[in-house]
């Protein structure tokens, strides 16, 4: 650095002022390192040009006395809606860097983003800011170098992650070039320690990394993709935004890989020349993040009516990068402070001339339009999504998405609920899965999805509905009930345990041959609500554990998270389930301590991977059970449904009572109805000497959920069963042959379009089930959310990553496909468009 006196400026008042003394103040190679950008530099200048398009609305009598520039994001309260963006070596403008950037960022209430390449420790770093810090991470091709940094990092106090994800290599930076830049001697990553000196190293120099560029070059990983988040989750408990998002098609899929935020940025216009300015395109990354996580920009922020302006069309904050330097170069750690202060002060001159009281009501009303009158595309604001026409969670299906609308507990509010004081559940990835399914299918209605594992609407008519009322009615007054008892039985609330439990228990034994009291059936919200039941009933304390057959369906790992129960997956084998598994973790789990209590399974055409577990396994499986001396969750929603002869279900071979049915109407009859149930035959003795039976606690735990059933889902339920006197089966045969005949399209669509020798090649392969909703294919690539986003966006086609079914982690190159929903012309045009995908995905590097 050399020091030179300032040009025309004496007191700087502006960022502009601190711009002219920085330029003074360092040697023109480093002025250029710091202020150039890529190509043509159009993009450098785009970013401040887009800022100058912008009109603020002044708006007058508002009463607004003093606005509040605070916000809360990822769960730390900031004083303004700024922080510090990466910035590499901050020693270029000052010997201590940025231990001097933090030491100014603190104070002031505001987070500071530390680059890779800083020339200070994170430790160092850490004691001197008292403000939230964040790493800004490159990706190595040694994922190790990245690893050490990560934790280091998290180590020292960091709390957030920035992954760059817009540099696979350094921009064509000509100023570079043409000065020949090399850190000067003494400039050095301070926490690279050497890692990585690469083709960057330069030999007799100490710090090895002389050429930024080249370093780049020859150490930064340029085959990253978007499972890198993943990645990062693995190896950090910190929250990962994604930096460098240009598109709103980029934003859907940072948050389907796992982003906890997004940072709308083209890193300064310093790697692709000719890219937008952020400013253009934040309204369209807005509307498409839809308030689901925090949004952040940077580039071209010269201004406190710059950062109105970034809030107004759609951020959530706003970064500021060269300034920084600017000020560190002339005036240290108190020039930081003071280019701090002036954009928050003229933030906060801004919101009170325009009436904006708080950040949160900085919306598009803050803006009028662009100087030349063209409409300018304001912040869409957060809408709720039409509720789809969706099957209940235990289908794995979409289910009302959840109402959206700014993001939660990112600004300030007296009302505000804090998600980490909720249950743990809310956050769990479990619950988000089904949503996220929802949001894919209301994104792209064009779609052919094969994702929901609900029935065929054309097997309804409207009029049944009345039919089967009056069906039952009749069948009350047969049994000699009087006009009140029946106003009573469909108006009233009725018993918690069920009013149809002799029509059910009947019906088991026509359809089912299970033979068992009315008594022990218990009527539920669906069969979700059996599972909650059994699942609180049996687990009565911490070290009780659920075991289940993996992959298996959601909604009992969801039930389970809900009620803070450990779950233990038993991995199914290419062949599926295998007892000696299930005793292999029984064995493990007492070892523990614990007190294994029961084994939930599927055992017929499951859900996900469409499975049935043969008649030897089954007897097995039950002696396994009274051996162990636990019970079996049996849950068979699709046997009827299904063609041909079926096995004998768990229950009708279950001699010992070690069998709890769990039981759904939703296949067999329709969903609308929500009616399930539970056979809990099962003796329960108190310590006082008497007993009863499982059903009845069951009933106990119902009347401070539920209450009870429907009755007048009860009674339609009721009327369809007595036309067919029990047997649903007669009510299925038309339905089980249109779904065999739908799963054997698919498998015929899915060998058309995949030969023997090409799927081979591609390393494609799945089962061929005999009955129910699903199959699973595996795939030679990772079937994961950002996979799904492209295959809609881009092939318009639908289904669910399998990796939402394995409790214990897995699936994550596999795809389940739920073939009940769809025509046959949609089966073959579906399959044609996910052999498509298919192929283009098979062949990008993985």
């Amino acid at each position: 650095m050399s020091a030179r006196p300032a040009v025309g400026v004496r007191d700087p008042h502006t960022l502009d002022d601190y711009a002219a003394l920085a330029r003074a103040e360092l040697a023109p190679d480093v002025w250029d390192f710091i202020a150039g950008g890529a190509g043509r530099e159009r993009t450098l200048a785009a970013n401040e040009e887009a800022f100058g398009r912008v009109r603020l609305r002044p708006r007058v009598l508002t009463g607004v006395r003093r606005p509040d520039t605070g916000i809360r994001i990822l769960g730390r309260d900031w004083a303004a809606p700024v922080g510090v963006a990466p910035l590499a070596y901050h020693t270029l403008a000052d010997p201590e860097g940025e231990v001097a950037t933090a030491r100014a960022a603190g104070p002031a209430g505001l987070p500071l983003v530390v680059s890779t390449f800083a020339g200070r420790t994170f430790e160092d770093i850490a004691k001197a800011g008292s403000g939230p810090l964040w790493l800004q991470v490159y990706c190595f091709r040694d994922r190790e170098v990245t690893r050490a940094l990560v934790e280091r990092a998290e180590r020292a106090g960091f709390e957030a992650l920035v992954l760059t994800a817009d540099a696979p290599r350094l921009g064509r930076r000509l100023r570079d070039l043409r000065n020949g830049f090399r850190l000067p001697e003494g400039i050095t990553p301070a926490n690279l320690a050497g890692a990585g000196a690469g083709a960057g190293h330069r030999e007799g120099s100490a710090s090895g990394f002389a050429s930024p560029g080249g370093h780049a070059l020859a150490e930064f990983d340029p085959a990253l993709d978007w499972s890198v988040i993943e990645w990062l989750h693995s190896v950090s408990s910190l929250p990962v935004l994604v930096k460098g998002v240009l598109t709103a098609s980029d934003a859907r899929r940072a948050l389907a890989a796992g982003a906890d935020g997004i940072i709308v940025s083209n890193h300064g216009g310093r790697q692709l020349d000719g890219a937008a300015a952020t400013l253009d395109v934040l309204p369209e990354i807005s509307a498409a993040v839809a308030g689901a996580c925090p949004l952040l920009l940077d580039g071209g922020i010269r201004g406190g009516g710059d950062v109105l302006a970034a809030l107004a069309l759609g951020a959530d904050a706003v970064f500021l990068g060269r300034p920084v330097l600017h000020g560190l170069a002339v005036g240290q750690s108190e020039g930081v402070r003071r280019v701090l202060d002036i954009v928050v002060d003229e933030l906060a001159e801004a919101m009170l001339l325009t009436g904006t009281a708080t950040v949160a009501e900085a919306g598009p009303r803050a803006v009028d339009g662009l100087a030349d009158g063209e409409p300018l595309i304001g912040r869409s604001p957060s809408r709720v999504p039409e509720p789809l026409a969706s099957e209940p969670l235990r289908d794995a299906s979409p289910v009302t998405p959840v109402p959206v609308t700014a993001p939660v507990g990112t600004r300030p509010d007296a009302s505000a609920l804090r998600k980490q004081d909720l249950h743990g559940s809310v956050s769990d990835p479990v619950l988000d899965t089904m949503n996220f399914l929802n949001e894919i299918t209301h994104r792209y209605p064009d779609a052919i999805s094969f994702a929901p594992g609900r029935p065929y609407d054309g097997f309804f008519e409207t009029e049944q509905i009345f039919t089967y009322l009056r069906r039952y009615m009749d069948h009350l007054e047969e049994g000699g009930a009087s006009a009140a008892e029946i106003r009573s039985a469909l108006f009233q609330y009725g018993p918690t345990s069920g009013q149809i439990r002799e029509l059910i228990a009947d019906s088991l034994r026509k359809d089912e041959n299970i033979d068992v009291p009315a008594e022990s059936v218990v009527v539920t919200v669906g069969c979700q609500e059996a599972m909650f039941l059994a699942v609180r009933a049996l687990i009565s304390g911490p070290d009780d554990v659920l075991l289940v057959s993996s992959p298996c369906y959601v909604g009992i790992t969801g039930a389970a998270r809900l009620l803070d129960v450990e779950v233990r997956a038993v991995e199914e084998g290419e062949k599926g389930f295998r007892c000696a598994d299930l005793e292999a973790a029984l064995l493990a789990e007492r070892a523990r301590g614990r007190r294994p209590r029961a084994f939930y399974v599927i055992p017929d055409h499951s859900n996900p991977s469409g499975t049935t577990m043969p008649l030897s396994t089954r007897q097995e499986l039950l002696d396994l059970a009274e051996r162990h001396d636990i019970l079996i969750l049996e849950d068979s929603p699709y046997r009827m449904v299904s063609p041909g002869d079926q096995l004998p279900t768990l229950k009708s071979l279950d001699h010992a009572r070690r069998v709890v049915h769990l039981g759904s109407y939703s296949k067999t009859l329709f969903p609308g109805a929500r009616v399930g149930f539970v056979v809990a035959d099962q003796t329960v003795v108190d310590g006082a000497g008497g007993s009863g039976l499982l059903a009845d606690e069951l009933t106990k735990i119902k009347s401070m959920v539920t209450v009870n059933t429907s009755p007048v889902s009860q009674a339609v339920t009721a009327g369809m069963l007595l036309s067919v006197d029990g047997r649903t089966s007669e009510l299925n045969t038309r339905t089980a042959a249109y779904y065999g005949d739908a799963m054997r399209v698919t498998l015929r669509e899915l060998e058309r379009n995949f030969p023997e020798d090409e799927r081979a090649a591609l390393g494609v392969r799945w089962n061929e089930p005999g009955g129910g909703f699903f199959l699973a294919v595996d795939l030679p690539f990772r079937a994961d959310n950002a996979a799904l986003i492209r295959s809609a966006e881009e092939f318009g086609v639908i289904w669910t990553p399998m990796s939402y079914f394995y409790p214990g982690g897995g699936g994550g190159n596999s795809l389940r496909l739920s073939v009940s929903y769809l025509t046959h012309q949609e089966i073959e045009e579906g399959m044609e468009r996910l052999a498509r995908f298919v192929k283009a995905q098979s062949g990008r590097p993985q």
